[in-house]
C-alpha cells in the first residue's frame, strides 16, 4: 500500500528496461507512489556473438573502452573477465553514472564519465577524449544495435581508430499495452517516466487512437532534452524535462504541480 509522501496516491509508469527499473520503482514507492513497471525496451544478447569475441581477444590493444549503457556492461564485461583480468592500460569510459556503477560492481574502477549531462556530447567534452589524447589510439565502443554514430564519428575525426561492438540488441515490448490501457481507463495512471526516445516511439506505435489520446493528456517526465524533442515530434505536448538519471526524474515528479 502506498505510504504518505509527495507522490501519495499517484501511479507512475517506469519504462526502463526490466534490469534497470528497480531503483526508480523503489524510489517512487519510497515517495508514496505506486510504480507500474512497463519496459519499453526488451534487451537480449546480440544476434552475432563473434564481434564481441573478437574484441575481447584483442582487448589489450585498445586504449579506451567506452560502454554506452549498463546493458553494454552486463553483456560484455563478464565475458571479458572470464578470459582474463582487465588490461592495465585500458581506460574504461561511460556515458552515464549508472554505467559507472555497473562497471564498479564488476570491479572495474577508474572510469571516466560526465558528471552532469549524460550523453555522447558530454563524454566528448572530457579532456581524456581530446584529439591530443586520442589521436593514433584504438578505441572500442560497446553498445546495442543501432544508435547514434556521433561518438564514433567524432573520435575518428580526432584521429582514433574506432571499433563499434554490438553486444546486445533492443526490441519493443512483446506483451502489448493492455496494462497501460487498463490503468488509464480506471483513472489510475498519473504519469510516465521515459528515458529512451526509441522506447517512446515503440509505445506510440503500439497505441491505438484511444491510447494515444490518453498519452496526450498524461504528464511525460523525460531526463534529456533530446527525448523531449522527440516526444514533441511525435505530437506529444505534456512533457516535463527533468534533470538527468533516476534522481532527476524523481525530483521532477516530486516538484510537479499535480493539481494543475
Amino acid at each position: 500500500m502506498s505510504q504518505p509522501g509527495p507522490l501519495a496516491g499517484k501511479t507512475i509508469v517506469v519504462t526502463r528496461p526490466r534490469a534497470q527499473a528497480a531503483p526508480l520503482a523503489a524510489a517512487i514507492a519510497e515517495a508514496g507512489g505506486a510504480p507500474l513497471l512497463f519496459p519499453l525496451l526488451e534487451i537480449s544478447p546480440a544476434g552475432d556473438p563473434q564481434p564481441l569475441a573478437a574484441a575481447i581477444a584483442r582487448l589489450a590493444a585498445y586504449r579506451l573502452a567506452v560502454f554506452i549503457s549498463p546493458n553494454a556492461v552486463d553483456y560484455a564485461v563478464p565475458a571479458m573477465l572470464a578470459r582474463g583480468p582487465w588490461p592495465a592500460g585500458l581506460i574504461p569510459a561511460a556515458v552515464g553514472q549508472g554505467t559507472v556503477k555497473a562497471l564498479a560492481a564488476l570491479g572495474i574502477d577508474g572510469c571516466i564519465a560526465p558528471s552532469t549531462r549524460f550523453d555522447s556530447e558530454a563524454l566528448l567534452e572530457l579532456p581524456e577524449l581530446a584529439a591530443a589524447q586520442i589521436a593514433g589510439r584504438r578505441v572500442a565502443i560497446f553498445r546495442g544495435d543501432g544508435g547514434r554514430e556521433l561518438l564514433a564519428d567524432t573520435l575518428r575525426q580526432r584521429g582514433a581508430t574506432v571499433d563499434c561492438i554490438t553486444c546486445y540488441r533492443r526490441s519493443g515490448p512483446t506483451d502489448g499495452v493492455a496494462p497501460l490501457l487498463a490503468a488509464w481507463r480506471a483513472g489510475r495512471l498519473d504519469a510516465l517516466t521515459v528515458s529512451s526516445s526509441e522506447g517512446l516511439r515503440y509505445l506510440v506505435d503500439l497505441l491505438d487512437a484511444e491510447g494515444r489520446a490518453f498519452l496526450q493528456k498524461t504528464p511525460l517526465f523525460v531526463p534529456h532534452a533530446r527525448i523531449a524533442e522527440n516526444a514533441r515530434a511525435l505530437g506529444l505536448s505534456k512533457i516535463i524535462l527533468t534533470e538527468a538519471a533516476d534522481a532527476g526524474l524523481l525530483a521532477g515528479l516530486g516538484a510537479y504541480n499535480w493539481a494543475a
